[in-house]
């Protein structure tokens, strides 16, 4: 079972019928299904990569009038899905009317990228559900209590997590989840030392400048530790381990002095968040024209190859 990361629910009614398309997307594709009066009549199914990944679903059923029922399911832009409904020859219902239901064209050279491997992806997927657990943790305990109640609890939850991980074969603690761990452990020491919210509002500051520091360090020297480590956890086969640490080093200094400014200039709901919610969306967003360095599709220098590490 694959981690969901999108659901669509489409209703319609064919001649008196009720119906509802849901299309689902995971890491391993994008998965539909069509449904009369509550009974699933129909099922499609594209995978993440590869030349099939990007074709329209098309979901076949009757009606109960003996009338041929048709279902054209597919994305309308990257965030978004619509349907085509047609009974017989007659096109009688549109979720989206007027829009073209077709792949974006840079999904479409995504998707055949033969240096895009998805796989690794799905083999992190509890890691990653660890890691947003964690952040969600850490954000209701911080309304209900305080900030150094959190970062305590949240560093118990943790080292237990450390602890389960060595009777469990499931990855628990991958680079993202561990990552995390850290994080909740740096802001319980600093909530005991200095028993104060701002220190545990500085903790992705701190961490984030050792961190950029060290992947600055590693970058420089060709990304032969940090840099090709992660590299595993990516699915790209065409990263160079140097310029990856590099990016990610800098995305670092950029992260930690965004969350010295909420933490110094605004209250402590709008800081909390910022470090749960915003702080994410912006990282991932970055993150991507970080990879985009790292795979030579930025600030390219001609004679440049990709790493062997990488492959």
């Amino acid at each position: 079972m694959n981690l969901t990361f999108a659901r669509y629910r489409r209703p319609f009614v064919a001649s008196g019928v009720s119906c509802e398309v849901t299309v689902r997307a995971d890491f391993a594709g994008m998965h539909s299904e069509l449904a009369m009066d509550g009974a699933v009549v129909a099922r499609d199914s594209t995978p993440s990569m590869g030349a099939d990944a990007t074709r329209n679903h098309r979901l076949a059923a009757t009606l109960p009038d003996g009338t041929a029922l048709l279902v054209e399911a597919g994305y309308i832009n990257w965030v978004n899905v619509g349907i085509a409904v047609r009974v017989g020859d007659s096109l009688v219902h549109e979720s989206h009317p007027g829009r073209r239901i077709a792949y974006p064209e840079s999904a479409h050279k995504m998707a055949s990228d033969a240096n895009v491997d998805m796989s690794r992806y799905r083999a992190n997927k509890v890691p990653l559900l660890v890691d947003i657990t964690l952040g969600i943790l850490f954000y209701v305990l911080a309304k209900l209590t305080d900030l150094t109640t959190a970062a305590l609890a949240g560093a118990a939850i943790g080292l237990a997590l450390v602890v389960v991980q060595r009777f469990v074969k499931v990855d628990l603690l991958g680079g993202l989840a561990m990552f995390g761990v850290v994080m909740l452990l740096l802001s319980a020491a600093l909530a005991l030392i200095f028993q104060d919210d701002m220190a545990v509002k500085m903790r992705s500051t701190i961490l984030g400048l050792i961190s950029a520091g060290l992947f600055l360090g590693d970058g420089l020297l060709g990304g032969n530790r940090l840099g090709k480590g992660l590299v595993r956890y990516l699915p790209y086969t065409d990263v160079d381990p140097g310029r990856l640490a590099l990016g990610l080093g800098l995305l670092g200094l950029v992260m930690a002095g965004l969350n010295y400014l909420v933490a110094l200039y605004a209250s402590t709901d709008v800081w909390l968040f910022y470090s749960t919610f915003v702080d994410f969306v912006l990282a991932a967003s970055l993150t991507l024209l970080v990879f985009r360095y790292a795979r030579g599709r930025m600030f390219a220098r001609s004679h440049e190859t990709v790493s062997p590490i990488a492959k």
